[in-house]
């Protein structure tokens, strides 16, 4: 396989959980008790939280501000959790069981491409984005919500 994805580390996340709500508003962010699985997926370990568990949403930005594709979102992150490190050519439970949207980027931070497919799909559309040299990463969006999901790289 042609690729790796890449989930968030917790060490930017880790100080929200030590604030009160009145804070977190000030950083963009909420506390939720999650009440539904699956439904919120969280960007560190790449799994979807489980009911009762307590997870911070937060705005993330996931392109840089130099590209006019600069790019933020809101994003659910579970405390104390490791961060994953799928192996490459692997697409983890959490994206594969949703329809997602695959943004290419060239090294400019320009986007070369754009598709959609079901999470069963994403493997042999990263792959085929992976065979243009150009491309730097593919930026993984959950397409109903919108929100980023993850970062896909050349493993």
């Amino acid at each position: 396989m042609t690729f790796r994805i890449e989930a968030l580390s917790p060490e930017p996340f880790a100080h929200l959980f030590l604030c009160d709500d009145d804070t977190l508003r000030r950083h963009r962010a909420r506390r939720m008790v999650v009440d539904a699985n699956p439904g919120t997926p969280c960007r560190v370990s790449l799994e979807d939280a489980q009911v009762g568990e307590t997870v911070v949403l937060v705005n993330h930005t996931h392109l840089t501000p130099g590209s006019p594709y600069h790019g933020t979102h809101a994003i659910f992150v579970r405390e104390g959790v490791a961060q994953a490190h799928p192996a490459p050519g692997v697409v983890p439970d959490v994206i594969r069981s949703r329809l997602i949207s695959l943004r290419a980027f060239d090294a400019d931070g320009m986007m070369t491409s754009a598709d959609v497919a079901d999470g069963d799909g994403v493997a042999e559309r990263l792959d085929a984005t992976f065979a243009d040299p150009s491309v730097v990463h593919v930026d993984l969006h959950n397409a109903k919500p919108g929100c980023f999901a993850a970062r896909a790289v050349r493993a």
